[in-house]
C-alpha cells in the first residue's frame, strides 16, 4: 500500500465484543488512504486474534501488542508507528458514519486547522442519560475554533477519539502525556494553549458509546479533582499568567473546592461574586462577597466563573458585556 493519508489510532483492552464493528466501520470509510493501527494492551480474550484476522484480509489494518500499560502508552506506541500525515482516533467500542474521515479532513484543510473533530450522537439505540446528556449536548454546540477555545476551561471541549489532527503537530508536543489527569483533556489544552485551532464537523459522524465501566467514570485521573488540578495549572500558564489576584463568580463549596487547586499555585482570591443574598456580605477566605453589580469596582481583575448549573451561563453573559468583561479575554467559565 502507498504511504497513507491518515493513521487511525484504534486502542483496544478486552474488546472481543465490539471490535470487529469499529474495524468494520474504519475498513469501510469513503476515503481509502487509511492506515488502521489497533493496540492491544495486553487483552486476556479474543481482542487480539479479531484485530488480526481483520489485518489478514485487509492490508490497511496493523496490530501492535504491548503488555497491559494503559491507553497513553498504547496512543503513543502507535503514534510511533504510524505513516500517515494526520492522525485519527477511534475507540474499539465506538462506531462512526462511512464519510467522517472525508469530512473531518476536508474541513481540517478548508480552515487551516491543527485539529478536526465532529458531533456526536449515542449508537443506534442507545441514548445517552444524565451527566453524559447535558455533556454531548454542550460539546456538540462547540463548533467554531472561538467557541471551542473560549469555552476549553469548563470540559473538554473535543470529544478524545473524535478527533483528527496533524501527526507532525502532535510528534512536536510529544504526544500524549501521562500522568495524574485526563490524558484526553490535557492534549486538547496543550494544543490550545499552543495557540492553534480546532473545529467541528456540525455533524453527528461519531457514535459515542456510554457504559458504566468507561474510565471517565472509574479511573481517579478523571475524578472532579484530576480535573481541577489540570484546569487550574493550564490557567496560571496561560490566562492568569502575570495574574495573581483573581475574581470569583461562585462562593458556594463544589467553586471553593474547584478552585483550591489554583490557590495552591499561589493565585489569590480578591473578590467573590454570587446571587445568593445569604452569601452576600460575607467573607470566604478573608474575601468578601460581592453581587454582580459590583464587578466594575474590581478594576478588571480576571474572573473565573465555577457556576455549572444548567442555564447559568446564558445568563451570565449578559452580565458580563454589561460590566466590561470579555468571555475568553477577561472572564472564563470553569464549569
Amino acid at each position: 500500500m502507498a504511504k497513507p493519508l491518515i493513521s487511525v489510532l484504534l486502542p483496544a483492552r478486552n474488546e472481543t465484543a465490539r471490535l470487529g464493528a469499529a474495524l468494520a466501520d474504519l475498513q469501510n470509510q469513503t476515503l481509502t488512504e487509511i492506515e488502521i493501527i489497533v493496540i492491544d494492551d495486553g487483552s486476556t480474550d479474543d481482542t487480539a486474534a479479531i484485530a488480526q484476522a481483520a489485518a489478514r484480509k485487509d492490508s490497511r489494518v496493523h496490530v501492535l501488542r504491548q503488555e497491559p500499560r494503559g491507553i497513553v502508552a498504547a496512543l503513543n506506541h502507535g503514534l510511533a508507528r504510524a505513516q500517515g500525515e494526520f492522525i485519527g482516533r477511534m475507540d474499539a467500542d465506538d462506531g462512526c458514519t462511512p464519510d467522517r474521515l472525508a469530512k473531518q479532513l476536508a474541513l481540517l484543510r478548508r480552515k487551516s486547522l491543527a485539529l478536526a473533530s465532529c458531533q456526536v450522537a449515542p449508537p443506534p439505540g442507545e441514548s445517552y442519560a444524565g451527566g453524559y446528556a447535558a455533556y454531548a449536548a454542550w460539546v456538540n454546540s462547540l463548533l467554531t475554533p472561538e467557541a471551542i477555545a473560549r469555552e476549553r476551561f469548563v470540559e473538554c471541549p473535543i470529544v478524545h477519539p473524535t478527533l483528527l489532527m496533524r501527526a507532525a503537530l502532535l510528534r512536536q508536543i510529544g504526544g500524549w502525556r501521562d500522568g495524574d489527569f485526563p490524558e484526553d483533556y490535557d492534549l486538547i489544552l496543550h494544543v490550545l494553549a499552543a495557540g492553534h485551532r480546532a473545529a467541528k464537523v456540525a455533524e453527528p459522524l461519531y457514535f459515542w458509546r456510554d457504559h458504566l465501566d468507561r474510565a471517565s467514570r472509574v479511573d481517579p485521573r478523571y475524578s472532579p479533582e484530576a480535573f481541577a488540578r489540570l484546569k487550574a495549572r493550564y490557567l496560571a500558564a496561560g490566562p492568569l499568567r502575570g495574574q495573581r489576584r483573581v475574581v470569583v463568580w461562585g462562593a458556594g463549596k463544589t467553586s471553593r473546592r474547584a478552585l483550591r487547586p489554583l490557590v495552591e499555585l499561589g493565585h489569590e482570591v480578591a473578590a467573590w461574586i454570587d446571587i445568593d443574598p445569604r452569601e452576600i456580605g460575607r467573607r470566604r477566605r478573608g474575601a468578601p462577597v460581592l453581587p454582580p453589580d459590583e464587578l466594575p469596582t474590581l478594576h478588571g481583575l480576571p474572573l473565573l466563573i465555577y457556576v455549572g448549573t444548567r442555564g447559568a451561563r446564558e445568563l451570565i453573559r449578559p452580565r458580563l458585556v454589561r460590566y466590561g468583561y470579555t468571555e475568553g479575554e477577561n472572564a472564563w467559565f470553569c464549569a
